[in-house]
């Protein structure tokens, strides 16, 4: 376990829950891109009228507390397992989505053909999008996490959950509308929804804090550690703790 005031290495720890958290990370993420991603909502909202969001929006946040959750528990090289994973799960089913969609249909399912590309026939532009804009949001938001955890000491655990969120959603929503519908939609509505779906996100972070506060100290105790980043090497471009 590490200690607050240095930073002990444990060589193949074994985690109880480490797994777990991982599945259930890679699953928010296929789900609410895959499912999610096909269904623009609209809800009327006081004061501000209607607004139109992604319904994967009331989803895909999770994967940010699992993100929290990761960094805080586990620290930034184990979060950064975890992302990679989530990152190869999603190009894995970008891909699939391709080939099974472009293969030939046999006659008596060529009105369902129709409907499963509707729902999982995202252009490049929009599965590119998504891609680069996971992987450069969960890593903004890990990092954030992990340093704003060495400067508080471990203290006032809220402030870096939703300081981690504020910083890798805003990266997350700016790459992803900008790549995926930038010279589509007009840049006032690429604007709009992209603002809509950060609000909505890091909301989400604030409402779940009670949550996150529960599942960190079950973690902390069960799992005997709490895992402070002071000697990282904080490049995202490795697979080793």
């Amino acid at each position: 376990m590490s200690e607050p005031g240095g930073s002990v290495r444990y060589t193949g720890r074994v985690y109880r829950y480490y797994d777990f958290v991982m599945a259930a990370f890679v699953t928010v993420l296929l789900c609410s891109n895959l499912i999610g991603a096909a269904k623009a909502a609209q809800v009327t909202l006081p004061w501000i009228g209607p607004v139109t969001f992604g319904a994967g929006v009331l989803f895909f946040p999770v994967s940010y507390i699992f993100g929290d959750v990761l960094t805080e528990v586990y620290g930034y090289g184990r979060d950064r397992r975890v992302v990679w994973a989530g990152f190869a799960a999603l190009a894995f089913a970008t891909f699939m989505s391709v080939v099974v969609l472009s293969m030939p249909v046999a006659p008596f399912m060529a009105d369902y053909q129709k409907s499963l590309q509707d729902v999982f026939g995202n252009t490049w532009r929009i599965a590119l999008g998504s891609l680069i804009a996971f992987c450069c949001g969960s890593f903004t938001n890990s990092y954030v996490l992990a340093k704003m955890k060495v400067w508080t000491q471990g203290r006032w655990l809220w402030t870096r959950t939703i300081g981690s969120t504020l910083a890798g959603e805003l990266v997350d929503s700016s790459l992803f509308y900008v790549i995926a519908f930038y010279g589509i939609w007009p840049l006032e509505k690429v604007i709009q929804v992209a603002v809509a779906q950060y609000v909505l996100k890091t909301g989400w972070e604030v409402v779940m804090t009670p949550v996150t506060y529960r599942v960190v100290a079950f973690l902390k105790r069960a799992e005997n550690e709490d895992w402070y980043d002071r000697d990282t090497n904080f490049t995202p471009f490795r697979l080793r703790v």
